[in-house]
């Protein structure tokens, strides 16, 4: 049996992110014990590229380096992040004051909301770079792709490391680059615009990759993925809401979490919609009129897994852990406490926000343990059923 190259496909979503790390560690419990890197392809963008070069980065040990990923993300802190002592805030408050009003940071110093500094130096320490090309040629890697959004060209960058016959691409603004990644394009990747500095690339600075990804599940394509694994961040995506009365005009806190979840979330959910259409009309044409009318046209197996609660809210039930200085950045707005807020779950990276995301994660994958088992079934001895496996565990744990 032919084994399909698996996709991972990573979306943004600053702090949400510890939510994919629950999903994993899910998988890691459902597939086999000594089981090997299951993801050929990992594609992420912003903080889900963090995760997602992590993972490549461990991917000839992949149960090791899920164990690291959790270790990192359990013991986060907003600090970790970006400064929140008075004097980074109130020296990063003052160069965007200036910026605004003459137009332009001074001396191309980076200018934005947070410094995010500390990030650099966590990520120099926790991710091994080197092992993404040994893990490519030792054969558990395909590729891994970092996605960041260029300033200059508006183009959707996915700068990529991978096997030797991958090729780059140039789509309408959509371009593949091989390259050699670095800590430059994680950062540059997860730099939500104004919030965290953008960073230069080689003659262009780049920003966090959401920002106009009009295709995230490209990428993965491009690079050879023929089933994708996709773990959002949305929450609650496909349940339509009531529309809400509004209590008062909307904070500007409340009105940046409104934008970074158009950035976020919404390509993802129409991408995955379009794919979809395009599996359900490739499915009524039988395979034999493709091959003769030359239709280079096939399925792509898709799983999304998404939080089962509202993210939003999650997070307004931990607005006691924001730092002051988050709280001075927004003006003290944003009635996070009252009623959730969207930006609140991109930044609150704390402890206690993130663990919650990382069990949330791994129940409702857990939840949907047979539709995992499922997806990789071609990775599953026959015979072997894992999830009652893993309840049995989950039972002697209890």
């Amino acid at each position: 049996m032919t084994i399909k190259k698996t996709g991972l496909i990573l979306s943004g979503g600053g702090a949400r992110a510890a939510y994919q790390v629950g999903v994993l560690k899910a998988i890691n419990k459902i597939l086999p014990k000594g089981h090997y890197n299951p993801f050929d392809i990992i594609s992420g963008t912003s903080a889900g590229a963090i995760n997602g070069v992590a993972l490549a980065s461990y991917a000839d040990n992949y149960r090791i380096g899920i164990k690291h990923l959790e270790r990192i993300w359990m013991n986060f802190s907003c600090d970790h992040v970006y400064r929140t002592d008075f004097w980074g805030v109130s020296r990063s408050l003052a160069k965007l004051t200036r910026s605004l009003i003459i137009g332009r940071g001074y001396k191309n110093d980076p200018v934005s909301l947070l410094d995010n500094s500390p990030l650099r130096g966590l990520l120099n320490d926790v991710i091994k770079f080197d092992g993404i090309q040994n893990a490519i040629d030792a054969g558990a890697l395909h590729a891994v792709a970092v996605n960041c959004s260029g300033l200059e060209s508006g183009e959707s960058v996915s700068f990529f490391q991978g096997h030797y016959s991958i090729n780059n691409w140039d789509r309408r603004r959509r371009v593949g680059l091989r390259s050699r990644i670095t800590l430059d394009h994680l950062l540059a990747s997860s730099a939500i615009p104004m919030i965290f500095p953008a960073v230069k690339i080689h003659r262009e600075y780049f920003a966090d990759g959401a920002v106009r990804q009009l295709a995230p599940l490209s990428p993965a394509l491009h690079l050879g993925a023929e089933k994708i694994l996709v773990i959002g961040v949305s929450g609650l995506a496909h349940k339509r809401k009531e529309r809400p009365t509004s209590p008062g005009y909307p904070s500007p806190a409340k009105v940046m979490g409104h934008m970074l979840n158009a950035a976020f979330l919404d390509s993802m959910e129409t991408d995955v919609e379009r794919l979809s259409r395009i599996n359900r009309t490739v499915e009524k044409i039988p395979e034999s009129v493709r091959k003769k009318e030359g239709m280079e046209l096939k399925q792509i197996e898709l799983l999304e897994i998404n939080p089962s609660v509202s993210i939003d809210e999650l997070a307004g039930q931990h607005a006691d852990e924001i730092p002051w200085a988050l709280k001075l950045a927004l003006g003290g707005s944003g009635n996070a406490s009252r009623n959730g807020s969207g930006i609140l779950s991109y930044l609150l990276f704390s402890q206690g926000f993130c663990r919650a995301l990382i069990d949330l994660g791994y129940n409702d994958a857990m939840s949907r343990c047979d539709e995992i088992s499922a997806f990789f079934s071609d990775h599953i001895p026959a015979g072997n059923p894992p999830c009652q496996a893993s309840q049995d565990d989950e039972m002697q744990t209890a």
